[in-house]
């Protein structure tokens, strides 16, 4: 087992030792962790979850919450999650590639159209469909937080053309597919852990990066990297799950509060999100940040042939079915 791991594996049990010591035996305490600032909507849309299970379970449930990547990367978190370690975490739809290929789909860039076709497919039988797909990788979807579009943002220069990314090394997510995406345009993609990124701007490690505002202004990103490309390449959902062990371990009763109390954190989350992206936009431009709104048409021409590669793919029918929408 990989040692890092073993560390976070021991640090998670102590802490649910540590939370689980009450006279109340019949209180069941869930922990939570993700790699965002608290300030963020996802960690306020969470705590709004925690409240609402305490509402519906009248205090026998409780979240606990670890943010900030505490407890790790988005995929040491899913590797908790499988073994049991963790009861609940939030990463983007595109590392769980790597344990669900199905994934992949919402990393293919320019596939939605913008953000009502996008909750349009996230609110179909085929959202249902991916988000239960998770089963297959020891975890249980508990449901779609809104994470805005992607777009890239530089230390050197803006990208306006496809062009302007030759010769620029770029973060990506640790999705094969945001690594594609990113090549398919004309750039080097580099995955690096979040947490490591700000050091990464800063030594020239990479060039640029790519996210949704939010991200891009509580990282403070754009203290080094102050050019910010409003491409919207992909809508990618952040994805709630669960341990499938843990939800197993609940009962019936216990599972349906949860589930309600995860549906009202999504509300939430949403009518949070758009404001908290319209204020990060108005913050970074204060702090001198160039925000530029490039033509996305030669964009989705130089992604064609990408689109076309997963004709004879898994998820080729989901493209056809999500273009269809």
């Amino acid at each position: 087992m990989n040692r890092n791991l073993l560390i976070k594996i021991m640090l998670v049990l102590s802490l649910f030792l540590l939370t689980s010591c009450t006279d109340d035996k019949k209180t069941v305490r869930l922990t939570l962790a993700h790699t965002l600032d608290t300030r963020h909507v996802v960690h306020q849309a969470m705590e709004y979850m925690a409240e609402r299970l305490a509402f519906y379970s009248n205090g026998t449930m409780e979240i606990v919450i670890y943010p900030g990547g505490q407890l790790g990367s988005e995929r040491e978190l899913i590797e908790l999650l499988q073994i049991g370690s963790l009861s609940i975490t939030k990463v983007s739809a595109s590392p769980l590639e790597g344990f669900v290929p199905e994934m992949k789909v919402f990393g293919i860039p320019y596939l939605f159209r913008d953000s009502e076709h996008f909750w349009r497919v996230l609110k179909s039988d085929l959202g249902t469909e991916l988000l239960n797909k998770v089963s297959t990788a020891r975890l249980k979807g508990l449901g779609y937080y809104d994470a805005g579009s992607r777009s890239f943002y530089t230390t050197n220069g803006a990208i306006n053309t496809p062009d302007d990314l030759i010769g620029k090394k770029i973060r990506v997510l640790n999705s094969p597919t945001a690594v594609a995406t990113v090549q398919a345009l004309g750039g080097a993609a580099a995955p690096i852990a979040w947490g490591e990124l700000y050091a990464a701007l800063q030594q020239g490690v990479v060039d640029g990066a790519e996210n949704n505002p939010p991200s891009y202004y509580l990282s403070r990103h754009y203290e080094i990297a102050k050019y910010y490309s409003l491409d919207e390449h992909t809508f990618v959902p952040d994805v709630i799950l669960a341990s499938l062990d843990v939800w197993n371990s609940l009962n019936n009763e216990q599972q349906q509060w949860l589930t309600q109390a995860m549906a009202d954190s999504v509300e939430y989350q949403r009518s949070l999100w758009q404001n908290a992206s319209d204020e990060a936009l108005k913050a970074v431009i204060a702090e001198g940040v160039q925000v530029t709104y490039p033509d996305k048409q030669a964009f989705q021409d130089k992604v064609a042939d990408f689109h076309a590669s997963f004709a004879n793919t898994a998820v080729a029918d989901h493209i056809k079915k999500i273009k269809s929408m």
